[in-house]
């Protein structure tokens, strides 16, 4: 379905606009025109498509299309599910590229970056490749006369996922395999501001052999959020965003009855010993900082310099930045693209504000840059800030766009103090050249995922993602393991099989194991 824009004057009427669709029941669902909202390309600033605006409405047939499909679903033998995901893996795979273009084409960041980010979705997919032998149960005979214990993993039934705009197919591969491999159906809301590479994993899941109404894809702003919250039929939500919004996913879902794990906002510590390789630490602060324009969970936006390292540090950062190139993010060389909304921008730029306004040094200045050649994307340049102290909005709050700040502290001591202390917990890093200081820091943080001279510590695929504090609400992280203890209910099943003639006397005692 497409749109016809107004045509200006005599000119030739442009290229009608590309719809995308909510993906319900193993198919795509036309709306009306007038339910839709538009899909910009960062870098040019352009409506390039349409995508839905969808609420309660959608989500209801969504989640009427999982529960007719799901009893089959949980039933498919193990073997038979774990084909469907090497089909998947190697869609994937065979579509990479094409992911990765989509990714760029909607939000802006570097086609290598977004490129990295769908292999590291693909290991996810791996992992569930492998599910039967992670959900086989255990059995324990003889745990009384003639009694044997049985544990089982089974699903819950039909769960959702709530993912963001900045990795639209590495954090639904997060989700979406370990949540299907264990035999549950899911509803998938994603970020309507980069739908492209979401619309092709439908497409793919379902050339892979996924069921219909298995999965489907729902689009949408607080409406559809709310009613998947509100669902009764929904038993699970996996969200991936913002705090405030993280936080009323968790509490109003949590009030009822849903299992929810919220994984929120962060304000990343790059902790930076005297001793380290500072040509190594100064790539690792440019790198964690400013790549994908700092739209990162994970990106290290404080670094915190101890001893007096800061004055050898800036420098070498200096001239890191002075090299970076800002551009569109499918040009070769590029190191930075735009940022993701032209609203976004400008919030950031708010945020440049604030911090001369509370008195940190803004070393290098990203507000004023202008992209040459495309003057309307939404471009930002790089910020430094130096002397970034505790108690500054810059330093306690998020701000997800490229602006680092350096804050000095004298000892280590202080230094573990400002992380522990930080009203965030999502990841950390230590740069150092003393494997007992990076010992004691893997101890004494109190942060879940911590790098030692690694800046962006996110773990393999098979590993879990985690946060703590109001960087993440919920008590079992993301993936691994723990994602499938997520999207299972263990099941204990004591058994006995009376011998013949040897039926148990009546007895009103409770049950000894003996």
């Amino acid at each position: 379905m497409t749109i016809e824009l107004e045509p200006r004057g005599t000119e030739t009427p442009p290229t009608p606009l590309p719809i995308l669709s909510h993906w319900i029941d193993g198919r795509p669902v036309e709306v009306l025109p007038e339910q839709t909202g538009p899909v910009y390309n960062p870098a040019t600033g352009q409506v390039i498509a349409r995508v839905p605006r969808g609420g309660k409405p959608e989500v209801d047939a969504a989640v009427a299309a999982a529960m007719k499909a799901f009893p089959a679903w949980r039933d498919t033998p193990l073997i038979a599910r774990s084909q469907i995901f090497f089909a998947f893996r190697e869609l994937a795979w065979k579509h990479r590229e094409e992911l990765a273009a989509l990714i760029t084409k909607d939000h802006g960041k570097t086609f290598a970056d977004a490129l990295v980010g769908v292999t590291r979705g693909i290991e996810t997919v791996e992992y569930a490749c492998g599910l039967p032998v992670h959900l086989s149960g255990m059995n324990t005979p003889n745990v009384a006369t003639g009694v044997d214990t049985v544990t089982l993993r089974q699903p819950l039934g039909v769960v959702a996922a709530i993912t963001p705009f900045n990795f639209p197919v590495m954090v639904p591969m997060w989700i979406l395999p370990i949540a299907l491999a264990a035999g549950n159906a899911v509803i998938l809301k994603p970020s309507s501001h980069t739908p492209s590479a979401t619309q092709l994993q439908a497409e793919l899941w379902k050339e892979a052999g996924l069921p219909d109404g298995i999965l489907s894809v729902v689009y949408g702003g607080r409406e559809a959020v709310t009613a998947i919250v509100e669902h009764p039929d929904i038993k699970a939500i996996q969200f991936v965003g913002s705090t405030p919004v993280g936080r009323y996913v968790y509490e109003e879902g949590t009030k009822r009855g849903k299992r929810v794990g919220a994984f929120t906002s962060a304000k990343n510590m790059m902790v930076v010993l005297p001793d380290t390789d500072l040509e190594l630490a100064a790539d690792a602060a440019v790198a964690s900082g400013f790549g994908s324009a700092g739209e990162r969970c994970m990106a290290q936006t404080l670094l915190v310099a101890v001893g007096g390292v800061a004055d050898q540090l800036r420098p070498m950062i200096l001239d890191r930045i002075s090299r970076l190139k800002v551009d569109d993010g499918m040009k070769p060389g590029t190191d930075m693209g735009p940022i993701y909304t032209r609203e976004h921008r400008a919030s950031i730029i708010k945020w440049i504000d604030r911090g001369v306004e509370e008195g940190a040094e803004l070393v290098v200045d990203g507000r004023p840059f202008v992209h040459p050649t495309n003057p309307e994307g939404f471009f930002l340049g790089v910020s430094l800030f130096d002397h970034v102290v505790p108690g500054m909005d810059i330093y306690n709050e998020e701000i997800f766009g490229p602006v680092l700040g350096i804050v000095r502290v004298d000892t280590y001591d202080e230094a573990i103090k400002l992380v522990n202390g930080h009203k965030y917990a999502n990841g950390t890093a230590i740069f150092t050249a003393d494997g007992g200081a990076a010992r004691r820091y893997q101890l004494e943080c109190e942060v879940p995922m911590i790098g030692v001279n690694v800046p962006i510590p996110v773990p393999a695929g098979f590993l879990s993602f985690s946060g703590a504090k109001e960087s993440a609400l919920g008590d079992l992280p993301m993936r691994g393991l723990d994602g499938l203890k997520f999207f299972t209910r263990q099941k204990e099943v004591t058994i006995r099989w009376p011998e013949p003639g040897k039926r148990p006397a009546l007895s009103l005692v409770f049950p000894a194991n003996s």
